[in-house]
This record gives structure tokens, C-alpha cells and sequence, in this order.
């Protein structure tokens, strides 16, 4: 048995690793919350179109990550480079080229051009960045069940990468409320400092630039720094308990593991579907209520422009405090259990917005619930789908994939829906839609609370497991194997 200190990943790849998703955290920072904001308030574009660039983006990004997990899977990588590691190379290219133009005006266009061919200028953009988004994400994400073996430490990789996620999301509001004060600090007109308008264009683009740039280097700092294993880690042992960390000995020395599930055989498991469900819904209160805040601070509480920069900034510093929390709370409660506490404090801000109306500095308070709340969600989500890839490391990019196509699909038509159903088709918002996005706030953060709920409920009820079919899975490997016994991995907590 190997010393001990082998049994965990050096502090150091970890560090790496969790750096690996950082240009795509500053990206969807500035997408989720201030796209909207950008191209309505700021650009002029009807709530329609602008939803519509949204949903085309999200799409995109739906579409691309189920097959980029099936050839991330599937295909060798370049050289001896690693798939993975491949496949973030060239995600981080398409990301960093593309990004900077959906955040700048249309080159060539003026006050006379008409909106549907400024929507059909940034498009292609769009939906360059959201594959290059997908496929550094998927990548990323693929690597945790193949660096770590343990459910503990699977959790405690995902909750260093959620961290940076917080701090990357810090670092956007953070540029930007400091954009927005030297800007409100030259204007002696009331109006920059109160509403948005074309005069804030140079804020955002300079935004972009910056958020590339950043995101540029964590990435550099990612491929340095980690070492995609050529061969899978050893395994639990026989008779270990659940989530117990094992040595991880000599790469020569281990055996790859029979019963490999192709994606074909993820269709038929009913864990897939119950992490699937949860996972969108996590993903719908996370995104929907970071792309909404924004609209609800000016336009239902009426706050300066600066707060769509103090608010998300209180709400994500709030979030990285929650993490450290996580994995001692997640090894004594369950992942379960954290999850549900985590809904707690969503479902309390959501009664709180529906109660207080005119909230004024309460609202900072409310912004402490949504961080830590959603932090605490997405976190163990996501731990729960690394839970159920376990062993699978071969098919695990598929498993986020398919997870990701339903997160993106649902919030593109959730976006759109909300834009549609808006009572507004002008720049400055009307008496109706105060309330309207009022009540934007309470749904999408109660009422898929709600949602979320039933879905826990499943998953305690039938605990996350797979269930091996050994003469289909199999016969796809060539094996003769004819027993029909089934064989279940550790059941969540």
C-alpha cells in the first residue's frame, strides 16, 4: 500500500485544474447577466431580439455539447496531449477570438441600420463563442472522475472549481463597478449616473476585453499545470466503504474495469434522467436569476446602474464563503441533504422579493441568501453527476453533454418566454413591467425551487445508482459474458 500522501491530488493540480474553467466563468458572468442589459438598454434592441440573440446562443450551446461529449469520448486527442485537454485547447481558441465582438457595437452599422441586420451580425459570433464555451466546459468537467477517485474528493475538486467560478464572477462585477464609477464620476449629468444608455457602449466593450485577456492566462495556467492521466486511477477496493479514498498506486499496475457504458446504455439508466432533471433545474434558478437581477434592480426597484454590479458582486462573495463550508457539510449530511439546505435559502430570498416590494437596502440581504443558495445547488449537482459517471470516466463527457443540453435548451426558451410575454416594446420600461420583473425574480427562483424539490425528492427516494445490463453492455465490447447480474455503484447520501 502507498503512503498516504498519494491517496489525494498535490494541492497543486488541484489549484490548476480549477483554474482550467476561468475565461469561461468571466464569459458567462458578463453573458447571464449584462447581454440582456447590453443589447435592450444599451443598444436599443426590442425585448424580442434580444431574447432571440440569447436563445440562439443558448441553442448553439445545447446542441454542441452533447456531441462535443461524444467525440471528446471517442476521439485520441492531438498527439500525446490528452482528449481533454485537446478538446479545452480548442474551446479556449473559439471562446477567446469570438467573444469580444458580442459585447461591441455592429462594425459598420449606425442609428439607420435595421435591428434585424445588427441580430444577424452578431450571430455568427454567438454561436462561435457557445461551442468553443461547450467545449471547454465539457472537457473540464470530464476530467474530475479521471484526476480523483473518491466521492469526497470529487466533491472537494468541484467545490476549488466552483470557487474560482465565484471569483471570476467577482472579478466581472468587480471591473465593472469600478468602470461605472470613474464613468459617473466624470458625468455631471443626473441621467449617466441613474440609467443606461449608447453613452455606457465603451464600458461594456472595455469589459470584454479585459475578461478575455484574464481568462486567457488561467487557461495557459490550466495546461501547464495539469496532467491528464493516460490510463484510469484505481478504483475503490472490494469491500471499501463509500466515498473511503484509496491509494492510487502505479499506473501499470491497474486493470481496466469491465462492463463499460457507452452512450447508449446512459439512455436506459433511470439515475441519468433524475441527475438530468435536477441539474436543469439548478441551472435554471442559477442562470435565470443572474440574468434577471440586473433588470430587476433598475427597472423594479428603480436602484442606480451601479448595482447591477455591487448586488451580483455581494451575491457571488457570498457564494465563495458558502464553498468552503461544502464538503465537511456534504461528508457529515450528505449531498442530499446539502442540496436541500441550499434550497432553503433560495426558496426564503424567493419569499422575501414576493413580501417586500420596495426593498431598498434590504436587498443586499437577499443577495447573501441567492449567493450562498445557489452556490450551494450547483455545487452538489454537479457532485451528484460525478457521482454517477463513477467509473464511466470513458463516457463522461457524453454524461455532461447531455446534462448541459438540457440546462442550455430550457434557459434559452425560459429567456425567451420572459422576453416574449413582456409588457413592454420600448427602451424606457413602463409602470407594468416593475411588476413584471417583480415577479420574474420570485418565479424563477420559487417556483423552480419547487421543481428542484421534486426532483431531490426522486433521488431520495431512488438513490443515484447504475444498473448494468452486462449481455448488452457487453456485446458491445466483444465480451461472450453471458450472466444477467446487476451491479449498482455507492447510493447518495
Amino acid at each position: 500500500m502507498s503512503d498516504t500522501s498519494e491517496i489525494s491530488l498535490p494541492a497543486f493540480r488541484r489549484l490548476s485544474y480549477a483554474v482550467g474553467h476561468f475565461l469561461n466563468d468571466l464569459c458567462a458572468s458578463m453573458w447571464f447577466t449584462y447581454l440582456l442589459v447590453f443589447y435592450h438598454s444599451v443598444l436599443g434592441f426590442q425585448n424580442t431580439y434580444a431574447g432571440v440573440l440569447l436563445l440562439v446562443g443558448q441553442i448553439a450551446d445545447g446542441l454542441s455539447t452533447p456531441l462535443i461529449g461524444y467525440e471528446s469520448d471517442r476521439t485520441p486527442g492531438c498527439g500525446s496531449y490528452g482528449k481533454r485537454k485537446t478538446w479545452h485547447l480548442v474551446g479556449t481558441i473559439s471562446v477567446a477570438v469570438s467573444f469580444p465582438f458580442i459585447f461591441t457595437p455592429c462594425l459598420g452599422c449606425d442609428t439607420t441600420t435595421p435591428q434585424w441586420v445588427s441580430l444577424t451580425y452578431f450571430i455568427p459570433f454567438i454561436v462561435i463563442f457557445q461551442f468553443g464555451w461547450a467545449a471547454t466546459q465539457i472537457s473540464h468537467l470530464s476530467l474530475i472522475p479521471e484526476l480523483v477517485s473518491c466521492e469526497h474528493e470529487k466533491v472537494e475538486l468541484t467545490a476549488y472549481r466552483y470557487s474560482f467560478t465565484v471569483i471570476a464572477n467577482i472579478t466581472v462585477y468587480a471591473v465593472a463597478w469600478l468602470m461605472f464609477h470613474f464613468q459617473t464620476q466624470k458625468g455631471d449629468d443626473p441621467a449617466i449616473k441613474e440609467s443606461l444608455g449608447p453613452i455606457d457602449i465603451p464600458v461594456f466593450r472595455n469589459l470584454g476585453l479585459i475578461v478575455v485577456g484574464i481568462g486567457v492566462i488561467f487557461s495557459l495556467l490550466f495546461h501547464l499545470g495539469t496532467q491528464e492521466k493516460k490510463s484510469r486511477p484505481l478504483q475503490e477496493e472490494a469491500g471499501s466503504s463509500p466515498g473511503e479514498c484509496q491509494p492510487l498506486l502505479n499506473h501499470t499496475s491497474v486493470s481496466p474495469p469491465t462492463n463499460l457504458l457507452q452512450w447508449k446504455q446512459w439512455l436506459r439508466q433511470p439515475s441519468f434522467y433524475q441527475v438530468a432533471l435536477l441539474y436543469m433545474s439548478t441551472r435554471l434558478i442559477v442562470n435565470l436569476s443572474q440574468t434577471y437581477i440586473s433588470m430587476y434592480l433598475t427597472n423594479t426597484l428603480l436602484l442606480p446602474k451601479n448595482y447591477i454590479a455591487t448586488i451580483p458582486l455581494v451575491m457571488y462573495v457570498s457564494g465563495f464563503a458558502s464553498s468552503f463550508i461544502m464538503k465537511p457539510l456534504s461528508k457529515l449530511i450528505g449531498k442530499c441533504m446539502t442540496y436541500f439546505l441550499g434550497l432553503l435559502l433560495i426558496l426564503a430570498f424567493s419569499y422575501w422579493v414576493l413580501l417586500d416590494t420596495h426593498m431598498g437596502d434590504g436587498v443586499f440581504g437577499a443577495a447573501v441568501l441567492l449567493g450562498m443558495g445557489c452556490a450551494t445547488i450547483l455545487v452538489m449537482s454537479l457532485a451528484m453527476t460525478a457521482e454517477l459517471i463513477g467509473d464511466q470516466t470513458q463516457s463522461g463527457a457524453f454524461v455532461y453533454g447531455a446534462m448541459s443540453f438540457t440546462d442550455k435548451v430550457a434557459n434559452g426558451l425560459g429567456v425567451m418566454i420572459i422576453q416574449t410575454l413582456h409588457p413592454c416594446h420600448t427602451i424606457v420600461c413602463c409602470p407594468a413591467c416593475v411588476w413584471y420583473y417583480h415577479y420574474v425574480m420570485v418565479i424563477v427562483t420559487g417556483g423552480v425551487g419547487v421543481l428542484a424539490a421534486l426532483s431531490l425528492c426522486t433521488i431520495l427516494i431512488w438513490p443515484i445508482k447504475i444498473i448494468r445490463h452486462l449481455p448488452e453492455v457487453t456485446g458491445l465490447l466483444g465480451s461472450d459474458r453471458e450472466d444477467s447480474e446487476s451491479s449498482e455503484q455507492p447510493s447518495v447520501n
